[in-house]
């Protein structure tokens, strides 16, 4: 049995860690789902990229046609000091990628 309280009732570090790690995991995906209902209600198609540098594909197409008129790849940070991974940062630099930035107090 792992004993994640001591004696006085607090927790242990991994214990705080792993709560710490869950709901920024929990926040993270919140926001994607925010971001890509956003570019869904605008009228793209929204294809998830995980873990290829970016969170999502974004596609427009064309009323009459049906073709593709433009593409982007976006990556979505929850908080305003979250940072780019290097892949993140290489994927950026060689694509067009979005960084979209959500900071919403309900999450």
């Amino acid at each position: 049995m792992i004993r994640l309280l001591d004696i006085w009732g607090r927790k242990s570090k991994k214990q705080r860690k792993r709560e710490i790690i869950a709901n920024n995991r929990e926040r993270g995906r919140m926001g994607e789902d925010l971001v890509a209902m956003e570019y869904a209600m605008s009228g793209y198609e929204v294809d998830r990229t995980h873990p290829r540098g970016a969170d999502m594909t974004v596609r427009k197409r064309g009323l009459f046609t049906g073709r593709v008129t433009s593409t982007r790849r976006i990556e979505v940070k929850t908080g305003p000091r979250a940072r780019l991974s290097p892949l993140q940062k290489k994927v950026k630099k060689k694509k067009r990628t979005k960084v979209e930035r959500v900071d919403s107090p309900f999450f």
